[in-house]
This record gives structure tokens, C-alpha cells and sequence, in this order.
């Protein structure tokens, strides 16, 4: 499945919801960069992944992650400074006590996106309502479908998405330029 056709199945899946535009997203989800403060509840934050995700994950560096927030509101997404990470990068903001996602589930989830190139959120779905997919069924950009597995149901999540497992050199829509690096704060509500 291409890129576009990838971007195409979100945005399909998330227009129904009322979710279509990637511009400013409402809500409670906010960003800053690395500079700014923001702070949103409580929750400790862990860089490990469990042993389910693929070895090729690293994780983001304590500086660079957002905070973990309290499950069941919107999480504040920090898109860190510098330069972007060139592999995907995740770390569990909070750790689910539910079932374990694994591929071919189907995972109903809450997220919210910021990108390197804007700095700031572009869509949330917590404006709208959660979002499900098959995992590793090629419905969403590699990056979800590598960085979701091992999750935990209540579980929180950050991903750090390079081009190469996001949009790669297309411009998918405002708010994503083309070779843009993803940040994704996922919570994980169901596994079916």
C-alpha cells in the first residue's frame, strides 16, 4: 500500500469520525516545543518497551518526552528541539495493565499528532471519537503498526515517526510536509 493510499485510509477512517482536517485540532491536546513548559496530571513515564515491540525500536531520550498526563483525557504532546531522530523512537508514558496488542488485532485507540515541521498539534482525536484499525495489516503508516505492538490496554504511548515510517517525501496533507517526523501520543483502549 502507498504512502498516499496509507494517509488516504486514515484520513477516510478519521473523516467519519469528524476528524478530516489536519488543521489545529481542538480539544484539551497541546504542544510546545522543547523550550516551552506544559505539564498534565500525573503518571510516570518509562522509555522501555515490552518485549513484544521489534528490537528496532529505540527509546526516546528522557529530554524529549512528553508528559504523561492521566489516562482518560488528552495528552500534551511536546515536539522535542534539534534535530529529528532518523529511527523510530517510543516510549510507554503510562503503562497499560489490559490486554497486550499484538498483529492482526483489532485496536481501538485515542491519539494526538504533532510534527516537527509545524511544532504544534495537527489533529487529535480526542475532538472526536477513538480510532480502530487491524494492526499490521498495512491500514496505517509503518510506524503505528510497528510502535502499537506490546502496548497494554489503558496503556499510554509515545512515537517518534521518521519519514521513512511515516508519509516519507509526500505531502500528505496541511500540517504534514513532506519528509516530516511524526509525533504520536497513543492511548490504547480496547484489543479485539
Amino acid at each position: 500500500m502507498s504512502r498516499m493510499r496509507t494517509w488516504a485510509v486514515v484520513l477516510l477512517s478519521v473523516a467519519g469520525l469528524g476528524l478530516a482536517g489536519c488543521g489545529s485540532s481542538g480539544g484539551s491536546a497541546t504542544s510546545t516545543t522543547s523550550g516551552g513548559s506544559s505539564t498534565s496530571g500525573s503518571g510516570a513515564a518509562t522509555t522501555s518497551t515490552t518485549s513484544a515491540a521489534p528490537s528496532t525500536i529505540a527509546p526516546i531520550p528522557a529530554a524529549d518526552l512528553s508528559p504523561a498526563g492521566t489516562a482518560g483525557t488528552a495528552p500534551t504532546v511536546v515536539v522535542p528541539a534539534g534535530t529529528p531522530p532518523t529511527s523510530l523512537e517510543s516510549a510507554d508514558l503510562i503503562v497499560g495493565t489490559g490486554a497486550e496488542a499484538k498483529d492482526g488485532d483489532t485496536v481501538e485507540v485515542q491519539y494526538v499528532l504533532a510534527t516537527y515541521s509545524s511544532g504544534k498539534v495537527i489533529q487529535s482525536s480526542w475532538t472526536g471519537q477513538p480510532f480502530s484499525f487491524t494492526l499490521g495489516a498495512g491500514q496505517v503508516i509503518e510506524g503505528w503498526d510497528k510502535g502499537v505492538v506490546g502496548m497494554k490496554v489503558g496503556g499510554r504511548r509515545e512515537l517518534i515517526i521518521p519519514p521513512s515510517l511515516g508519509y516519507g517525501d509526500e505531502s500528505p496533507g496541511t500540517g504534514i510536509a513532506a519528509n516530516d517526523t511524526l509525533v504520536f501520543v497513543i492511548d490504547l483502549l480496547k484489543v479485539g
